[in-house]
């Protein structure tokens, strides 16, 4: 009797382990419908406004692929792994600002860390085009994928991104997102004490690194809290007009962080062309924060304001770390959802449906 109570406590306690994420949504939902009467935690469509970790589990099987490189070689995640080492897949667009703003970075770390890291870029569109900024930056082990496939398969959503890869073929990382993010997820990769897969560090407890205690360094920008003001905006439109987030008070706004050269935005774009043409009554108003030339912005053909932040400081103050990404303002100038990532969850927090494929 005493086995058997045993063998169906440690069922439970498994079970409840490999559920806790769901109960604590389930806790949250419960908590904000109780506490508000009406679903605030939803998007207008019904859709849950949390947003997932971005990639793969940790230490799941890295998804295998075969890939040509802008030199007419084929190169595959085995291939890659070849040389014992860990493998870093840093997913690019050459059309990608963020992304090209790296490069330079990107050809010192290949030669600083070759003996600890492989180093390879994941890229799409022409290949004469990527060959171009290989050959201007020094990178190797440059493969283009037809479309977003490998991307899917990972599970990124945005460029620039990298994930860490094991000796044995384990996904050893989240997904880094933005620059800052993939320098830090390097600085992880190429020191002493690293170990694969990445533990999670607690706060107050000895660094993986260093041995020493200290709050762990962030791996991407931190988001403003739901309920707390929004940043300032204070941005030129295309007509060189400076506009800002407090003329949109007294209406919900989605802050869309954008870039026309980004082709995960422009595979969205006929979606939010069709959203402004059909906008329902209730849904929020549009205000693109976007990169790129004013031409290149003015030619997407848009109706709702576009101001223009090269340096994607607005981005880091809202706690984004890529394109596209959105945050949505509540009428009286308040965070009211978490940064979402990636062309889907983005549509969802504008109320868009989309059919599944």
């Amino acid at each position: 009797m005493l086995s058997l109570l045993g063998g169906q406590w440690w069922f439970l306690i498994h079970l409840l382990r490999q559920n806790g994420r769901l109960l604590v949504r389930l806790e949250a939902v419960e908590t904000s419908l109780a506490s508000n009467g009406s679903a605030v935690g939803l998007s207008q469509n019904g859709s849950p406004l949390h947003q997932e970790a971005e990639g793969l589990p940790v230490g799941s099987e890295a998804p295998q692929f075969s890939l040509s490189g802008i030199y007419g070689e084929t190169l595959t995640l085995d291939a890659l792994r070849s040389w014992g080492k860990k493998v870093m897949l840093l997913f690019t667009d050459p059309g990608c600002g963020p992304c090209n703003a790296m490069l330079p970075e990107v050809g010192r770390w290949q030669e600083e860390h070759a003996h600890k890291l492989t180093l390879a870029l994941i890229g799409r569109g022409e290949v004469e085009e990527n060959k171009t900024k290989a050959q201007e930056h020094a990178l190797e082990n440059v493969v283009l994928q037809k479309d977003w496939e490998v991307s899917e398969a990972y599970e990124v959503r945005g460029t620039p991104s990298a994930v860490l890869i094991s000796p044995d073929g384990k996904v050893a990382s989240p997904v880094a997102g933005g620059a800052e993010g993939i320098r830090a997820l390097l600085s992880y990769a190429v020191s002493e004490r690293a170990q694969l897969p990445m533990q999670p560090q607690t706060e107050g407890q000895p660094c993986p690194d260093c041995g020493k205690i200290h709050a762990a360094a962030p791996t991407m920008p931190a988001a403003r809290q739901i309920g707390e003001p929004a940043p300032e905006v204070k941005l030129p439109n295309l007509e060189g007009t400076t506009v800002e987030l407090e003329d949109f008070r007294g209406h919900e706004t989605l802050v869309l962080f954008w870039n026309p050269g980004c082709g995960f935005c422009q595979q969205m774009l006929p979606e939010i062309k069709e959203w402004e043409d059909n906008r329902p009554e209730a849904a929020p108003r549009l205000l693109f924060v976007s990169a790129g030339s004013e031409e290149a912005n003015k030619g997407m053909g848009i109706s709702s304001k576009v101001v223009l932040d090269q340096q994607f400081a607005t981005g880091r103050a809202f706690g984004a770390s890529g394109t596209p990404s959105a945050v949505l303002v509540d009428a009286e100038g308040r965070i009211a959802s978490e940064v979402a990532v990636g062309a889907p969850a983005v549509l969802g927090l504008a109320g868009v449906s989309r059919a599944e494929s």
